[in-house]
């Protein structure tokens, strides 16, 4: 590395002796004495002002960048001046998952993060101004588990910075910033007869839904893909190909979450509710675009559709059909004039996937057979949501001990 440290108050002259001497500049006594210099590793030349009386800082600054460069963690002060609303526009343009997820992190970051922490530098970020931005999240976000989601997508961020060489160290990983905690909520399935009184309020034309969700356990946006050819009557299968999900304001094909294509048993019941109901509904060819709005467009022959044979929109339905549905099995409360249904966060239609669960660890089915038919990524999820679901161990447990010490015992002969 090449570096120097200029010194401003003064400079060399060449006097009429022939020698060099040292003489006062324009500048002497104002401003910034000492000027750090040095090339970075890129080529381009740069500096940091020292006051009087402080080159021995400078000294030690410009040992301290060498250092860096030398090992190889070489990091530029400049770079972490831009703001932390401006790194935000960079980072969220180049983001490469799935336009959803795009969308999700985009709106974490613009409403959530950008008002808070937006105009300050990124090379100034301490673990103080993360707990700070917490402690308001928590005021004005009562729910953990969408709090949590806000601070991982920030924290992502920062490691983006740290990588891109913005900032050295991400503040979110500081030991006194705790990431917030969701609190534990243990699943708890509907019973047989709520489910047959939510089937009873809704529309004929969706009370099938219920046999599908509650009878294979597909998710809403997978209900609402269901094709024609999806359903295997005769062998007793019903495959899990698609699902219709919003993306950008416009509805789209999409593979199943993660993309786990599966295959369900279809039981005799179930098959026969949806056999019905396509005689009675005929499923109707639906096009839309493949992933994206500007993808391909790809057509279904979709079981459930609106009235006038489009896709479903979740918000609609979940509003004004699914809470319809909830009230009058008495659920939730009925919808006071000119109000809107009461909020049903653990009612939604995934209640139906959670009975569908609950029935089958009921019989005895595995932990590893439910997470492939629920398209979980691994069996440890499935056991870490539904476990406290799995049919008691004590009794088999008594029962065993018994079996082997149960038995008529003779007495101990005399000595």
């Amino acid at each position: 590395m090449a570096g120097h440290i200029q010194d401003r108050w003064y400079k060399t002259e060449t006097g009429p002796d022939g020698k060099s001497r040292r003489v006062k500049t324009d500048r002497y006594g104002t401003g910034m004495r000492y000027r750090a210099r040095y090339v970075g590793p890129d080529g381009a030349e740069q500096s940091q002002s020292f006051p009087d009386r402080e080159k021995g800082r400078a000294e030690k600054w410009l040992t301290r960048i060498k250092a860096d460069m030398d090992s190889g963690q070489f990091f530029d002060p400049k770079a972490g001046r831009i703001t932390f609303r401006e790194y935000a526009e960079k980072w969220l343009g180049g983001l490469t998952t799935d336009v959803v997820s795009q969308e999700a992190v985009s709106r974490r970051i613009r409403l959530h993060a950008v008002p808070h922490l937006g105009t300050r530098p990124m090379g100034s970020f301490k673990p103080e101004h993360v707990r700070t931005w917490l402690s308001d999240l928590t005021a004005s976000i009562p729910n953990a588990t969408y709090r949590r989601a806000i601070y991982d997508s920030v924290s992502s961020l920062f490691n983006a910075a740290k990588d891109d060489g913005v900032i050295r160290a991400n503040p979110c990983h500081a030991q006194s910033v705790k990431a917030p905690e969701p609190a534990p909520r243990l699943v708890q399935p509907w019973s047989a007869e709520r489910v047959l009184a939510v089937r009873a309020g809704l529309p004929d034309r969706y009370a099938a839904m219920v046999d599908v969700g509650g009878g294979c356990g597909p998710r809403q946006g997978e209900i609402f893909g269901l094709d024609r050819d999806n359903i295997d009557v005769s062998s007793g299968w019903l495959y899990v190909r698609q699902q219709v999900k919003r993306v950008g304001g416009k509805l789209v094909f999409a593979p199943p979450k993660r993309g786990k294509l599966r295959d369900v048993p279809l039981s005799p019941v179930t098959a026969e509710a949806l056999s019905t109901h396509m005689e009675r509904f005929p499923p109707v060819e639906v096009k839309l675009p493949w992933k994206t709005p500007d993808g391909p467009l790809v057509a279904r022959q979709l079981v459930f559709t609106s009235a006038v044979g489009r896709a479903l929109w979740r918000s609609y339905f979940d509003d004004h059909v699914w809470k319809a549905a909830l009230a009058s099995a008495g659920v939730i409360p009925p919808r006071e004039r000119g109000n809107r249904y009461a909020a049903a966060p653990d009612d939604g239609m995934h209640a139906l996937r959670h009975f569908y669960a609950s029935v089958l660890l009921d019989s005895g089915e595995s932990i590893k057979a439910l997470s492939v038919y629920l398209g979980h990524s691994d069996p440890g999820f499935t056991l870490r949501i539904y476990t406290h679901l799995m049919p008691s161990s004590e009794q088999r447990t008594r029962s065993a001990v018994s079996a082997v010490f149960g038995g008529p015992r003779s007495a101990p002969e005399a000595a």
